[in-house]
């Protein structure tokens, strides 16, 4: 069973300074994967010093075999904002890994150099056994709900009537 796990931000930011450390180089840009990375963006773009900010957007279908649907990029920057640029790609948590390694190839195919962080890595959720996040903040099985994912808007109406 999994289990769920309610974080402060006072969690977060502990997760923050356990990824402050880990990054080995300067960027050009930080590219933040919708909607679980713009939190965690936002304050590394800050700690960071980063003013180059971009976003992806990536859409999977579900359905019978939605372990194989193709993405569709619903925002993504031109190539030409990425080619020769270093580029740090946070999201809040690398569960299958589908979607920020998706945004990965596109940002290599576009001629720029990425680099991937989350705040959770989830290997045994993993669909990439040769890859992983190359800084994480810490590993888990758990369910995690950030405090920006708490009884707000359509999460309030879930929780009010149990679901979730």
């Amino acid at each position: 069973m999994v289990r769920k796990e309610v974080l402060s931000w006072t969690d977060v930011d502990r997760l923050i300074e356990e990824l402050l450390p880990q990054f080995s180089t300067s960027y050009d840009a930080l590219m933040m994967v919708t909607r679980g990375g713009i939190v965690p963006g936002g304050i590394l773009s800050e700690a960071l010093g980063i003013k180059y900010i971009l976003t992806a957007a990536v859409e999977f279908h579900t359905g019978v075999q939605k372990r194989l649907a193709w993405p569709t990029f619903l925002q993504f920057p031109g190539d030409s904002l990425l080619r020769d640029r270093s580029i740090l790609v946070i999201d809040d948590v690398w569960g299958s890994g589908r979607t920020i390694m998706t945004v990965k190839s596109r940002i290599e195919a576009a001629g720029a150099t990425p680099e991937l962080a989350v705040l959770h890595y989830k290997p045994g959720e993993s669909m990439f056994r040769d890859a992983a996040p190359d800084y994480y903040a810490a590993v888990t099985n758990n369910w995690i709900i950030y405090p920006w994912e708490i009884d707000r808007g359509a999460n309030r109406e879930l929780a009010a009537a149990g679901v979730g």
